[in-house]
């Protein structure tokens, strides 16, 4: 994580964290633009599936978000969900990193 500023290699460390602790899949976090952050996992229930970027996602708009200043997803999948970040600021960055952290 040597080339990420600091803010956003915390947000890794959190989706990485989030994974770990949950044994998911994927873990992410977002940070909006007040430096908030929201963490989530995968949610793989009979009823109910997300991803973490969804999860997380979801969680910052619960909670009033209207914009977002960063994403980060740390996955062993290939696909990341880009769309989700995107319906509240296209703009931002959407790290994706594998479980030990390095950025892809």
């Amino acid at each position: 994580m040597a080339d990420l500023d600091q803010e956003d290699a915390k947000l890794i460390t959190l989706a990485r964290s989030a994974r770990a602790r949950s044994g998911a899949q994927e873990g992410a976090a977002v940070r909006d633009d007040t430096g908030r952050t929201y963490v989530a996992t995968t949610v793989d229930l009979p009823s109910l599936q997300l991803t973490a970027l969804q999860g997380a996602v979801a969680a910052a708009v619960s909670s009033g978000v209207r914009t977002l200043e960063a994403a980060a997803v740390v996955t062993d999948l290939l696909e990341v969900d880009r769309a989700v970040v995107d319906d509240l600021t296209p703009s931002a960055p959407l790290l994706v990193a594998d479980p030990k952290g390095e950025p892809r």
